[in-house]
């Protein structure tokens, strides 16, 4: 897990991170990794000094080379906490992560202002003017610039931090808790799962002129299975056995030309029979096919009394899908 933490000015952002560190959270700074090539060109660590070398890494060698060079520190198997998160690319990169949660933290501005005057730094802001003043210059325009508005804008979560240390150390607990419980359940619902299965049936096909996969369900369980290809016995489809196939992957035929009947069953087809041949009932069951049936597919389906189709891709067969409405099976397309 990777908990990027943004937010404006003393919000508390190092707080935050504080309470994960003592959670075991290793902590990836941004600004220390800016730091650290201040250090290497021998020049004064300041926070003017940051942005202008964060630009001009961003600039030269990508505007998310910061994200790049925070994911080269993680630690296999270990939970992070990301700091300094400024630009959108920055964020547009980490959420390629299905383990990054972005985390804005924020705090009135009378509360942040005298929270910088109390922690009494040289280049700190001491009225809200120049607040605003440095503010504004982390909202550039520029791609390659610090655009933290954005960022913000980007954040799963926000936690207020306007109170007691003690407070906010509590909305942080909850906070690991929660996301903890989400990222581990992280498994499919059924429909993406059994899809996902008739995807890797489809993987059988033999058909070289379609190539789809279907599987059966009741109540939750798979009873057949059934992809394109050539009936038991005969050469597959792809090896020659299907003439019309082979004339029109060979050119000699275009598609929806009739020359003569292509012999290969479709997955609904062959799911359906499968499941005859085998003795099981389809009787109310659900069929999960890669995609919509054709008009022969969706009589099959019919006298089968299979009551639902859930379909990925509309197939171009409006009699097929008006057959279904009209016999009262429910069809679905996932999107």
């Amino acid at each position: 897990m990777i908990f990027g933490v943004t937010g404006k000015y003393c919000s508390g952002k190092d707080a935050v991170a504080e309470i994960l560190q003592k959670k075991n959270f290793y902590h990836v700074s941004f600004s220390d990794i800016l730091r650290e090539e201040l250090t290497k060109r021998k020049q004064k660590i300041t926070r003017d000094k940051l942005i202008e070398i964060g630009n001009e890494l961003r600039t030269k060698q990508g505007a998310n080379v910061l994200a790049q060079l925070a994911l080269k520190e993680i630690k296999d198997g270990e939970n992070h906490v990301f700091t300094s998160i400024r630009n959108l690319s920055e964020v547009e990169h980490l959420t390629k992560r299905n383990d990054f949660i972005l985390v804005n933290v924020t705090a009135p501005e009378s509360v942040r202002l005298k929270r910088i005057i109390q922690r009494n730094r040289e280049e700190d802001p001491k009225t809200l003017k120049e607040l605003h003043e440095k503010e504004s210059i982390e909202n550039s325009a520029d791609p390659n610039a610090q655009q933290l508005q954005r960022v913000i804008d980007m954040a799963r979560i926000t936690i207020s931090n306007d109170s007691t240390l003690e407070k906010l150390t509590t909305k942080v607990d909850k906070l690991v808790k929660d996301w903890l419980y989400k990222l581990q359940d992280s498994r499919p619902d059924w429909d993406t799962y059994f899809m996902n299965i008739a995807e890797a049936v489809k993987m059988r096909c033999t058909c070289m002129s379609a190539k789809k996969g279907a599987v059966i369900v009741k109540d939750k369980q798979i009873i057949s299975t059934g992809y394109n290809g050539t009936p038991k016995g005969i050469q597959h489809c792809n090896a020659g056995g299907c003439k019309r196939c082979t004339s029109r992957h060979l050119g000699h035929i275009k598609s929806g030309v009739y020359s003569e009947p292509c012999i290969c069953a479709h997955s609904e087809e062959n799911a359906i029979v499968q499941a005859a041949h085998n003795g099981t009932s389809t009787k109310d069951a659900t069929i999960y096919t890669t995609f919509t049936p054709c008009v022969t597919c969706s009589k099959m389906i019919i006298n089968a009394g299979i009551k639902e189709v859930v379909s990925k891709v509309i197939y171009p067969d409006d009699d097929g899908t008006q057959l279904l409405k009209d016999a009262g099976v429910t069809l679905r397309v996932l999107r």
